[in-house]
This record gives structure tokens, sequence and C-alpha cells, in this order.
């Protein structure tokens, strides 16, 4: 069997004098630095599901909110926000938000928002 190189003393010399207040201190930026990345992919990322749920709650059936998200991830739109896109038709357009998503999930609009969003080249 071969012996384990263990550098323990070595990495432990940085740590060795800190206090119990400073341990807990450097723990934690070690974790955030750990969880930045995940918070990070939450904020610039959604999923099918969330926006679907935002619909729902704009007042928009299951149905009308999947034809809608899916219309929308079929143009590279959803990661805009399906809340969001509809919004914009909607203040464009001095339509509802009920009659924009309509219109979206219809397939209108799209060059409108793929242009707001810069999205067309």
């Amino acid at each position: 069997m071969k012996e384990r190189i263990d550098d323990y003393n070595k990495r432990r010399e940085k740590l060795k004098d800190l206090s119990d207040q400073e341990l807990k201190a450097y723990f934690f930026k070690l974790a955030e630095k750990i969880v930045d990345p995940l918070v990070d992919l939450g904020h610039k990322n959604t999923s099918k599901s969330i926006e679907r749920s935002v619909l729902l709650r704009m007042g928009f059936s299951s149905i009308e909110a999947n034809g809608i998200v899916d219309l929308l991830g079929e143009n590279d739109l959803l990661r805009k926000g399906a809340g969001h896109c509809v919004y914009k038709v909607a203040s464009k357009n001095n339509l509802s938000i009920r009659d924009a998503g309509l219109q979206i999930a219809k397939g209108h609009h799209l060059s409108f928002l793929k242009e707001v969003f810069d999205l067309n080249g």
C-alpha cells in the first residue's frame, strides 16, 4: 500500500493563528465564493416552468401560457422573460396584457421583440 502524502500541516499554517470568529468569517467568505456562480446562474437564466408560472399569475390559462412559452422558446426570447415580452408588446401596441399574450401565442410581434431585445443578428 502506498503511503498517503498529506499536506494538512502545510495548508493549516495560514489558519492556525485565526480566532474562532476569524475562522467563521473565512468560512463564509469561501462559502460565498462557491455559491456566487449558482446565484449568478439563477439571475441570468430561467426555465419554461418558471415562465409558465409567471404567465399563470398574469391571468393566462395553463394552455395559453404553455403556447406563449413554447413560441418564445423557439424564437430564443424565453431568456428575456415571458412576462417581460408580453408587457413590452402590450405597452408598444396599447393592448391589454391578455391580448398581447394571446397575439404572441399566435406568432405575432416576434420580430418586434427580437428588435427590442437586440436578437436580430
